[in-house]
């Protein structure tokens, strides 16, 4: 069974730095590809930033050029480092692998920007 264990999260101002990691382990996981997806109240869940294959990244919108995803295959582990952070930045952060098609999520991390 896949699973994926996040940290990092925590209480940061406006233009504040925080950097989130998921580590994975398990039957079935592979680091090949993975991503991270956020989820703020009220709202749905909505794609952060995937990497896959051999560092291909994918980025949402809101986040280009102030986010980075990165990999340590070595480490089965992923990162997410946040930079110039925003108050609508605020979200529980998953991690997400694909096993066989399927999203395998972690349990989250809160990051909330707020001075």
């Amino acid at each position: 069974q896949v699973r994926l264990v996040e940290s990092g999260g925590g209480l940061v101002q406006p233009g504040g730095s925080l950097r989130l990691s998921c580590a994975g382990s398990g039957r079935g996981f592979s680091s090949t590809a993975m991503g991270w997806y956020r989820q703020s109240l009220g709202a749905e869940r909505e794609l952060v930033a995937t990497i896959v294959g051999g560092g291909t990244t994918n980025y949402a919108d809101s986040v280009k050029d102030r986010f980075t995803i990165s990999r340590n295959r070595a480490h089965n582990t992923i990162y997410l480092q946040m930079n110039s952070l925003k108050p609508e930045d605020t979200a529980v952060y998953y991690c997400v692998t694909w096993v066989a098609g399927r999203p395998q999520w972690g349990q989250g991390t809160q990051v909330t920007v707020s001075s």
